[in-house]
């Protein structure tokens, strides 16, 4: 269990997100991507486990609840990070997200 403090830090309004794709976020040192899927929100981390290419730049996969690598074609579950297509064998973090008074929270543990 990590001991580091976790902050809820506002990333933008909700209504700034486009719907159906990614929007990258640096939250205490840590990129993150935020994917708007109709009015479902979700956070994850930005950094493809198989190669150090940005996931918010690659397609989000509405139907399926995923977001696809652009490189080399890996898909994340954006509710656990778990890998669903090969290459990329390890997850990615995920975050918690919420809207609060219209605006975008995530919570990212903060650096020590």
């Amino acid at each position: 269990m990590s001991s580091a403090p976790i902050t809820p830090t506002v990333v933008c309004a909700f209504t700034d997100l486009a719907p159906n794709s990614a929007t990258r976020f640096v939250v205490n040192g840590t990129p993150v991507a935020v994917v708007r899927i109709g009015d479902d929100l979700y956070a994850i981390g930005d950094t493809c486990s198989h190669a150090d290419i940005s996931l918010s730049e690659g397609e989000v996969l509405c139907k399926e609840k995923e977001i696809e690598c652009w490189k080399h074609g890996s898909s994340f579950s954006l509710e656990t990070g778990e890998p669903q297509t090969l290459p990329a064998t390890r997850p990615v973090p995920v975050f918690v997200a919420r809207v609060v008074a219209g605006n975008v929270e995530i919570d990212v543990e903060v650096a020590a």
